[in-house]
């Protein structure tokens, strides 16, 4: 078998020939327009456009469309690839939802390793003052890199798990459109290639670009810009598929209120990933544009009367908060989920206030949309809109609080077992709770203008991104590893990853705000010894390392265990969950016969109930 017969392969051919055509088309069309040929930014934009497309035509992407247009029936295939292994169908185009589930989970955990490396280069860095081996022009890029990498493994993550699971809690046998899901997993591929290769150009604004400072510096920032620009594309198109999925696919007798509450998170997301991600795609084309064709949007030009002719800076912290704020709502909110879908499992209790656990996640999305100005109560806006924004961040507290009363509801008085898929859950809620205690200090105007743009804010913002995607992401990998491959995973080797990680989380989360406080500055390579943190950032670092080799322990566990574990069986927890219904590896066509739902979903402990009538449904 040849390596150009793999999709994968094939794309990343037909990006670099689609890199070169792009190139050629823009010289070609300057000159003939009269104009300097080598304009650098215009044509490297001709060119990361024209990549990603002869990305995408490689690939195979376009392939049934391109038939269809042309009158040609393309049935929905299923299975391997004829005539080769069952595993290059991971590398290529394939419609299964489970396929397309686990090509997002994979490559979101490979970026997730990506972007936490870079984390280390340069926490190795500032665990003593002084520039031991980067200098500050590559400790910016490298935080810069590791802002979008990580936050791009969080997207992709997120759409690993809502692409599996989904269909599969709802009885369903696919995706509502199965080519478009492909569509929106292998755009985020080019998009990688393109982030990947702004690192050799360098940019080193911040994972936030703010003009006018990212209008200046090399062209790797319009890789940067294009590849966030394509990710949401997939954020996009990804939502529109999990909305109709989930409100058009539902079997007989599957209400709303009958719906498993991840789902209802996943819904909550999509709306905001619906709604909100043009925002951050416009705010990046408009820098873009304003680099490569000198459209004044946010640079400021003043004429010989001091009026300002050119663009707004604050316009681009708008637009690109009106999204970025939500976008957090976006990276927890299925986490979130996750944890409420599997503490009634573990605590062998009914899921405690469902109703309001549900409509929680609408409202948090809601809310999370009247946010986005606290990120700028030092921006110089209007010192009354401090108060509006500090007042509606501070409501947020709310149908959060209402998760967390039902997350302890539903462990009072349970008959609680404690396998790694519940260390990991109730490891997130302390997590998640650093980050939500740590919350109101910073939507508070008076603290926030002393402590904004601190270690505080990394603390607050890694408790929460960890509290609410990574530990769940964890968890559910764990939980739902039986059911993707048939066998358990090494149960020692996954609480040594739970006893390392978390209280090396705990350790780094309150070391960064105590930093913090004591006044350190986010984003700088050096400081001064007499601020006096040496110790503690060297404390950070050393978690920083410990929590790195507890992921690989993960990984290297996932990686054996699907060889040599222990066969799981159908359903080693006793869900009541439909995909825990069917066998173990899911089949190639998830579900022999329709499912119907006769009861609530989550009525553990209580004799007689249940939730699906199905063939050789299981026990409570």
């Amino acid at each position: 078998m040849s390596l150009t017969s793999l999709g994968l392969v094939r794309g990343i051919i037909g990006y670099f020939a689609g890199m070169v055509v792009g190139v050629v088309v823009v010289l070609v069309a300057r000159l003939l327009l009269g104009m300097e040929a080598w304009a650098p930014e215009a044509v490297w934009v001709g060119g990361i456009i024209s990549a990603t497309i002869g990305f995408m035509i490689a690939v195979g992407s376009f392939n049934d469309w391109y038939l269809w247009m042309r009158g040609v029936k393309t049935p929905m295939r299923h299975g391997p690839p004829e005539g080769k292994p069952a595993w290059t169908r991971y590398f290529g185009v394939d419609y299964n939802h489970k396929v397309i589930g686990i090509q997002y989970g994979v490559t979101g955990l490979l970026l997730l390793v990506i972007g936490g490396s870079f984390a280390l280069m340069f926490r190795t860095e500032l665990a003593e003052s002084g520039l031991q081996f980067l200098n500050a022009g590559l400790f910016n890029s490298l935080v810069s890199m590791h802002g979008w990498v990580a936050l791009a493994a969080i997207l992709l993550g997120i759409g690993g798990m809502a692409n599996y699971l989904v269909p599969l809690m709802i009885g369903a046998e696919d995706m509502a459109f199965p080519r478009l899901n492909s569509f929106a997993y292998w755009i985020n591929v080019p998009a990688i290639i393109s982030l990947v290769i702004s690192v050799f150009f360098g940019w080193d604004s911040g994972w936030t670009a703010y003009p006018p400072l990212s209008l200046r510096g090399s062209v790797g920032y319009q890789f940067m810009l294009w590849a966030i620009f394509f990710v949401g594309l997939s954020s996009i198109l990804g939502s529109v598929n999990l909305i109709v999925t989930m409100l058009m696919m539902r079997p007989k007798g599957m209400t709303l209120f009958r719906m498993p509450i991840f789902c209802w998170a996943v819904l909550a997301t999509s709306l905001i990933q619906l709604t909100a991600t043009q925002l951050i795609g416009q705010s990046f084309m408009m820098l873009s544009f304003e680099r490569a064709l000198g459209m004044p949007f946010f640079n400021p030009i003043m004429n010989s009367a001091g009026e300002n002719i050119g663009g707004q800076p604050l316009l681009f912290q708008n637009l690109f908060w009106f999204y970025s704020h939500p976008a957090v709502y976006i990276f927890v909110l299925p986490g979130l989920g996750i944890i409420s879908e599997i503490l009634p499992v573990f605590s062998r209790k009914p899921l405690f206030g469902y109703r309001w656990v549900a409509l929680s996640s609408l409202a948090i999305a809601l809310v999370g949309f009247l946010v986005w100005g606290h990120h700028m109560f030092t921006s110089g806006y209007q010192p009354y809109l401090r108060v509006v924004f500090m007042v509606s961040t501070l409501l947020v507290a709310v149908p959060t609080g209402v998760k967390f009363f039902s997350w302890l509801g539903t462990l009072w008085g349970g008959r609680l077992s404690f396998q790694t898929p519940m260390l990991f859950t109730l490891g997130a809620i302390s997590v998640f709770l650093i980050g939500g205690l740590s919350g109101p200090i910073l939507a508070t105007a008076t603290t926030d203008l002393f402590l904004h743009d601190t270690y505080f804010v990394v603390g607050h913002f890694h408790a929460t991104i960890f509290g609410g995607f990574v530990f769940p992401f964890f968890a559910a990998i764990y939980y739902w590893y039986p059911k993707i491959t048939g066998r358990m995973y090494n149960e020692t080797l996954g609480k040594i990853h739970f006893w390392l990680m978390t209280p090396g989380f705990w350790l780094m989360s309150l070391a960064q705000m105590t930093t913090g406080v004591m006044g350190m500055r986010r984003r700088i390579a050096d400081y001064d010894p007499a601020l006096g943190v040496d110790g503690v950032q060297l404390l950070i670092t050393v978690a920083g390392f410990v929590i790195a080799f507890s992921i690989l322990l993960m990984i290297y566990n996932l990686f054996t265990s699907a060889e040599v574990g222990v066969l799981a069986g159908n359903n080693p927890w006793r869900s009541r969950s439909p995909e825990w219904q069917i066998p173990s590896p899911v089949p190639e066509h998830s579900y022999a016969q329709p499912i119907a739902v006769v009861g609530e979903p989550y009525d553990y402990g209580l004799p007689g109930s249940r939730y699906i009538v199905t063939a050789g449904a299981g026990d409570d």
